[in-house]
Formats: structure tokens, sequence, C-alpha cells
């Protein structure tokens, strides 16, 4: 009898004979456990192992494996509330078993509150490199990996200890607003999974973050960001790393004039010389930012976008590629045009998984529930990859919502999949699976970009107090009802 989803039952189910292995059969064509099955493989075999002692060491319903899978669960069922993980969980033991599980959720949410963070941490990269091994690799650029990175806010509960650890920048409400966390995140252009990331509050730099990530930054990598990384600081710190730089320069700090380039590639590309900084930056110690070069070498280029129907724009973007027979000017181009699908990354985070706003109530807590939405995301990220793979489409052509949905009602169709050759039909139906990924493609849309803009509005007036000081506004019809209905109940 194998039950590696409901070890704990094995004891209890083992005096029943047949009846129990039947039983253990059907318990294991649960959709926790296809969930479990399915995605398994993107995570190194000993991340979930039973500890020998401490935390999760003893035998009990919410395991150290099945807690961290009904979380995942959890996330990919648009982010649905502990309740619905429990009565999940109950059902199945009402089902087929005489242990009685607790309604309420305190047992669940104590169990997420040990899972290690080293655990979910390890979890998160393991993530992350099998969607990068399954990924195609990119010819632009000779070849080497192309991340990019953006930063991106989240709102938390109004708590003390939230507050407390992601303080509230100078220009927000310190009484009524939700504490927010801020996110940077390295994303791989090849998988679209997210690599790294680094949290902090609203008064830390997003290049302060990045800099967290400094293990995260491979040699030979290039990375990507939009004009917040345009700098000196950057360029001549990810040439330390033996690392380049592309990213769109703010042209109202650097006005930026060809006929003072010191080497000429084209007509709107060439060679400038930019100097360091005379104040020291407060985001390096006062040793690194000695080791940083008096000049360095970057490349300029200059792009007008003439679109019908649109104005003219021009973009101008530094990097440290400076061969140009090596680095055409339009693979550069074509490079950081890719930033945008950091954005609908972020767009699938935060709306498609519903991660624009965390529910724990602790930091410690809030830093384990992101990690359980990038798992979450890279998993999905990994059986794009694998669509991609088998239909020989390209990656950018599978649609991140289609496959979350998919996935949920495919995983459904494989519970009611029973029988001695069930894993043959499981594996056919993983392939259609697939197949419909490859068949629903997303429509070719170059050049396609959706400003962000809000379409929802509220009847309701903005909360301008905190909650507690907050009262109702007085009406004359509310107080006709109030005094009627103490005039009725004098009457009896």
């Amino acid at each position: 009898m194998h039950t590696p989803f409901f070890p704990g039952l094995r004891p209890r189910l083992a005096p029943m004979g047949s009846r129990s292995q039947a039983a253990a059969r059907c318990l294991s064509q649960d959709t926790l456990l296809q969930i479990e099955e399915r995605l398994r493989p993107a995570l190194a075999p000993d991340i979930l192992s039973k500890p020998a002692s401490k935390e999760h060491s003893r035998r009990r319903i919410f395991s150290l494996s099945r807690t961290f899978w009904c979380w995942i669960w959890q996330v990919l069922q648009a982010n649905t509330s502990c309740r619905q993980v429990v009565r999940q969980v109950q059902a199945l033991f009402a089902a087929f078993s005489s242990v009685q599980v607790d309604e309420a959720t305190g047992a669940y949410c104590t169990a997420r509150k040990k899972l290690p963070l080293l655990l979910l941490e390890k979890a998160f990269s393991s993530s992350a490199q099998s969607a990068e091994k399954l990924a195609p690799g990119s010819k632009r650029l000779q070849g080497r990996p192309l991340k990019f990175v953006d930063g991106s806010g989240v709102r938390l509960q109004d708590t003390p200890k939230n507050r407390l650890a992601f303080p509230s920048s100078k220009n927000q409400f310190s009484k009524v607003s939700f504490p927010i966390l801020k996110l940077v995140t390295l994303f791989s252009l090849a998988s679209g999974a997210i690599v790294a990331k680094a949290v902090g509050s609203l008064a830390q730099s997003e290049l302060r973050l990045l800099m967290e990530l400094r293990s995260a930054i491979q040699p030979k990598d290039i990375l990507g960001g939009d004009r917040h990384y345009g700098c000196f600081l950057l360029a001549a710190w990810l040439k330390t790393l033996q690392a380049d730089l592309i990213a769109r320069v703010a042209t109202a700090a650097r006005k930026i004039d060809f006929r003072q380039a010191c080497k000429r590639l084209g007509p709107q590309d060439g060679w400038f010389i930019w100097n360091k900084p005379t104040k020291a930056s407060p985001l390096l110690s006062a040793r690194e930012w000695a080791a940083l070069p008096e000049q360095i070498t970057v490349r300029i280029l200059r792009l007008r976008v003439q679109k019908a129907g649109f104005r003219t724009r021009e973009i101008t973007l530094v990097t440290t590629l400076l061969d140009g027979e090596l680095y055409p000017a339009e693979e550069i181009w074509e490079a950081y045009l890719k930033r945008w699908r950091l954005e609908m990354c972020l767009d699938d985070l935060k709306t498609t998984l519903r991660m624009e706003q965390l529910s724990c109530r602790s930091p410690d807590q809030v830093k384990k529930e992101l990690l359980v939405f990038l798992i979450a995301h890279n998993f999905l990220r990994w059986i794009m990859a694998q669509a991609a793979q088998a239909g020989e489409v390209d990656l950018e052509r599978i649609s991140f919502k289609g496959t979350l949905d998919t996935f949920r009602q495919w995983t459904a169709a494989l519970v009611q999949v029973r029988g001695s050759r069930h894993r043959r039909t499981r594996g056919r139906l993983w392939r259609q699976f697939l197949e419909t990924l490859v068949a629903d493609l997303l429509p070719e849309r170059p050049g396609r970009i959706e400003p962000r803009a809000v379409k929802k509005r509220s009847k309701y007036p903005v909360l301008n107090k905190p909650r507690r000081q907050y009262v109702e506004r007085w009406s004359r019809n509310k107080r006709r009802r109030i005094a009627r209905a103490r005039k009725n109940a004098s009457l009896k």
C-alpha cells in the first residue's frame, strides 16, 4: 500500500487489508496529489524530505510536504482562503478514513508558520532552474543570458508588525494607507521565470535592493532595465561582476550630443566617456566605491519610434556592449524591447495569481507567502516551457492565464483516471494537455503596449481616517428608521 500524500493513514488503514488499499488508491486520485505528482519534478528530490527532528518531524495531518503542496494549491486556485484548503482535506479524510479533521483553520495556519523559510528559498531557486533548463536559447547578443530587473509594490495587511517592518514613505499617508512591500525581481527572458528577488520598504532604493542580488548575476549575463538603472553606478558595478548593462538613459539628467562622441559607430550610435561622480554613493561602502574606476566607456544608441497615429518618440539607450560587430544595434534594440515581458510577468503575478495584496499579518509570514507565489509562478513557467518544447513553438506565444486555467481543469480530469493502467493514461492525458496549450497560442502583436489604467470605480467615499475612528455619516432617513424601530420595540 502506498500513501505518499497521507503517510499518517498507513497504520490506520493497514489492518483493513484490500479495502484499505482500495481507499488509498481512491485517495491518491485527489487533485492535491495530482498537483504534487505533476509539479514535483520541478523541485530537487530532497527539498521536501521529512526532517528527523524538531518541526514537522512527527506525523500530523498537515505534514511538511502536505502543507507545502496545500499552499501551492491555494495560490493556484486564485489565492483562495485557508478555509477552502482545510475543507478539501477534511472531505478527503471523511470519505476515505475514520479520522476526524478539525474544521478550524488553526492547524493549517500553524503548519504554514512552521514551514522553514530556507526550504521555500530552495524551492524557489530550484523551480527557476528547472524552467531555465527547458527554455530555448537565444541567438541574439552572442547567445548570452539576458535578464531584466524591475521593481514593484505589494500591499500588506494593516497590522502593527507590518507597519513597523515596512514603514511608509514621506509622501504616503501614515495612518490610513496599507503598508507596502517593495519587491525587486530579476526575470529571465529565456524562460520567463523569476530567478531572484529582493524585498524591502518604500524607504529603500531599487538599486540598493538590486545589489543584494549580487549572487544571482553571473559572469557574461546581460542585465536590462528601465531609465532608473541607466546610470554610472550600475554600469561600473556590473563591470566588476563581469556582466553588462542595457538600460534607458534618463535624458533629463544627461544631455546626449553625438557630436561629442569619442567614437562613432553609426548615425545615432557611439562611444562616450562617463566620469565617476564626485560624491560617493550611499549604496556602496567606502571600499567598494573606491574600487570603481574613475571613468568608464559606454555605448549610447538613439532610436526614433514612428508609428501611425502616435507621436514620434525618441528612446536613448546606454550599454556596456561596445563591440558594434558582435553586438549590432538592431539586436540591442530587439533585446531592450523585450523588457515589456517583465511588465507582463509582474501582471501575471499580481493580477492573474492575485498577489496584489498579501494576506499574512506578520513580516515573517509575508516573506513566506511571497515566496510561495513566486514558486507557483515558476511552476507555471516550467509547464509553459514543456509545452513550447513539445510543440516546437515560441515560448512567448504560450499564454500564462491559459496555462493556469487549463492546468486547473486537467488536474480535475486526471482525478477521474483509475484502473491498473492509470499511469499510462495519465501520461497520455498530460501530453494532450501540452498539445492543448500549443493549440491555443497568443496572436502575434508586435509593438503592442497597453498602458496601465483603472476602469473600475467605487461608489463609496475614500477612507481618510483610521478604520477604528471611522464613523458613518449621519442621515435624516436613518435617524427616522432608528426612531421608528425604537418606538415599535417599546410598544411590544
